[in-house]
């Protein structure tokens, strides 16, 4: 595909840069009792946070990068004329968010296009209430922002069995909705440990080691796009319950490389 690797660095400085404006005004709704919560089409929940925080890195990317096409949650698609198109989720939790838990994040994702050829080949994840970040580029690593501490690079486990795993997952009443609750029992019985840390929270725990499995059973494409190149560049992997490393699959799973062989085997059962 037709873009360089200063392409990706430039972007993601402005992606990191945005992030953080879009953090102050999520924070300015967060445990607010005056919070007023909406409900959409899919009965998901949205605030003034979600709306504000995507336009106004919407209105950002207007000004630094143009010609970029914009995929986002809540406003309608902006068509580009280069190879990039962002994809933003700007509160990816919003129940957690709306609930006063701090386990939600902010996702900026960079989607590079040729002719079918669709590929991620950035990403950074904010977790505006823990102030942490997340993030990485095709080819230059991933890495971990906590306040106060420097930067460090950030590698999954070397976890490579069920028996031994932390599993993680966004909402167990979907597995059987979809059929897949034998698949979700298995999982559970094998693992060493599980826990519902989910959305981009839990993906982010496997990029950074902390955890070694993250299965969700509804994903859309501004939900994966960031975690894409994150995974990948931390040594795991992301991808739908089928194998493909796509954001289109309507779900996901985040996994050490050890692991994704077992438990892609264990889902198409």
């Amino acid at each position: 595909m037709a873009y360089t690797t200063q392409d990706l660095k430039s972007r993601l400085e402005f992606a990191l840069d945005v992030y953080e404006d879009a953090r102050k005004l999520i924070l300015s709704f967060y445990q607010q009792a005056s919070l007023e919560v909406e409900e959409k089409k899919d009965f998901s929940p949205v605030t003034e946070a979600d709306r504000g925080a995507e336009l106004l890195i919407r209105e950002r990317l207007a000004v630094a990068f143009p010609d970029d096409g914009i995929l986002g949650e809540e406003f309608p698609e902006k068509p580009g004329t280069s190879v990039f198109r962002w994809i933003l989720d700007p509160v990816d939790g919003t129940k957690s968010f709306v609930h006063g838990v701090p386990l939600f994040g902010t996702l900026i994702g960079l989607e590079a296009i040729e002719g079918e050829q669709r590929k991620c080949v950035m990403g950074v994840c904010g977790l505006p209430a823990l102030g942490e970040v997340v993030y990485a580029h095709e080819g230059g690593g991933a890495f971990w922002k906590i306040p106060d501490q420097p930067v460090r690079p950030v590698h999954v486990s070397k976890v490579n069995t069920i028996e031994n795993c932390t599993f993680l997952t966004t909402n167990m009443q979907r597995w059987q909705k979809i059929g897949k609750w034998e698949a979700y029992s298995e999982i559970l019985e094998r693992c060493k440990l599980s826990r519902g840390w989910g959305d981009c929270y839990g993906h982010i725990l496997v990029a950074t080691g902390r955890a070694d499995l993250m299965a969700d059973p509804a994903l859309n494409p501004w939900d994966a796009a960031a975690l894409v190149p994150i995974l990948q560049e931390a040594g795991g992997h992301f991808v739908d319950w089928k194998g493909n490393p796509t954001i289109y699959g309507k779900n996901g799973i985040s996994v050490t490389a050890g692991l994704k062989d077992e438990v892609l085997q264990i889902l198409n059962r």
